[in-house]
């Protein structure tokens, strides 16, 4: 069924670089989740108002929440398509971000309103009918709950959205409290207890709660500037370092816009022996390749290494090894010697991860002194700077 949608409603559906696919793919996935969670809402409305279930009309609730949340997925795709313009140069794709949040949000009242209801009804509990009508309306909710998951996860898969993937674990959370509510109808029928219905209720209002807080902060995290994942990266950093005469990376800096809106800056390191003309038409064809290959607009600093001289390679090689020692997740860059008649200074950088929590003065002793044990003329001038490309602190 997913491969006969996509045929059917995707133009092109393999050029997934192309924004216009990616949208096509979005709009798809928000109306085919809007259409089946309006359907078992009102089927579930149906069978919770004939049979007095609060537990099946908490569950339809829910299930309009999920409509809600699809129906503002499809405003956000459409708005995140628009074109750059003159106040928004980077494009508008954080729409998705924004139409994420409003409906974590939405989820979050939709919640806090159930709870209510379901507290109400544990403390003045009202006889439930028992019907097999209700049990398969719940029983096919949990069937096209199941279908919508994959469905969600594959297209989010295709087209890399969060939004949709989230929405696919949604799915999948549904089934779960779907099960829950249909577990408490043949407990009923067998018991009688009138409150457990209540009890359920509260249960999946709790989960609602639970979902709708983790999904604000999943939501709110790209539009703060999160940390570009490991996987991007290693990406980055190993596609710079294939080219031939490219000898580290480092000052890796990844600003995302939304998706398919990520732009990157790096400083390449090169040897300061070779012609710079050649240096500079190298740093063009990787700007050029990362475009052509991954969509993404990265900026290369040019940044020249003495190869030559054999005791700036020898003190990098050995203070390297020393402060990947000290902490795997700083890094060591734009190390030089500058001699003098008295004393010898040793310029460098220190990488420290964000959020680092370690003592900064007892790590700038210890360089300080490993530096100046490799001789004592040393002066090691040493700059802190913050990594904006590795997981935070301990």
């Amino acid at each position: 069924m997913t491969q006969f949608l996509i045929r059917c409603f995707i133009k092109h559906p393999e050029d997934t670089a192309s924004p216009a696919v990616r949208t096509a793919y979005g709009n798809l996935a928000s109306v085919v989740g809007m259409a089946c969670n309006l359907l078992l809402c009102l089927g579930k409305l149906a069978a919770g108002t004939l049979f007095g279930s609060i537990a099946i009309m908490a569950d339809a609730l829910n299930n309009l929440s999920d409509a809600s949340s699809n129906l503002v997925s499809l405003v956000g795709f459409r708005l995140a398509a628009k074109a750059p313009d003159e106040k928004h140069p980077y494009g508008h794709a954080r729409y998705e971000y924004l139409a994420g949040l409003v409906v974590s949000v939405t989820i979050l009242g939709i919640g806090f309103s159930l709870l209510k209801e379901s507290a109400v009804q544990l403390y003045r509990p009202d006889a439930m009918v028992f019907s097999w009508v209700s049990v398969g309306v719940l029983a096919a909710s949990i069937a096209v709950k199941l279908w919508l998951c994959g469905f969600c996860r594959k297209v989010g898969g295709i087209i890399r959205s969060d939004t949709l993937l989230a929405a696919a674990a949604d799915s999948r959370n549904d089934v779960l409290s779907t099960g829950a509510v249909l577990l408490s109808t043949f407990v009923y029928r067998f018991t009688g207890w009138t409150r457990l219905d209540a009890l359920m209720g509260l249960a999946v209002s709790a989960f609602i709660l639970w979902s709708g807080w983790h999904l604000v902060l999943e939501t709110l995290s790209p539009l703060l500037g999160e940390c570009p994942s490991p996987e991007l990266v290693e990406h980055i950093e190993q596609t710079v370092m294939s080219y031939p005469g490219v000898l580290g990376v480092h000052d890796l800096m990844v600003h995302d816009y939304g998706p398919g809106h990520q732009f990157a800056s790096v400083h390449v390191e090169l040897p300061a022996e070779s012609d710079p003309l050649k240096g500079h038409d190298l740093i063009d064809r990787i700007e050029r390749d990362f475009w052509v290959n991954d969509r993404m607009q990265v900026t290369i600093h040019y940044d020249p290494i003495v190869t030559s001289d054999a005791q700036v390679g020898a003190l990098r090689a050995r203070l390297a090894e020393y402060v990947r020692q000290l902490d795997a997740r700083i890094s060591l860059h734009d190390l030089r010697i500058v001699p003098g008649d008295t004393h010898t200074n040793v310029l460098f950088d220190l990488a420290l991860p964000a959020g680092y929590a370690g003592d900064y003065k007892q790590l700038l002793n210890q360089v300080r002194q490993f530096v100046i044990q490799q001789d004592p003329k040393y002066i090691p001038i040493i700059k802190l700077e913050q990594s904006y490309a590795t997981p935070g602190g301990q």
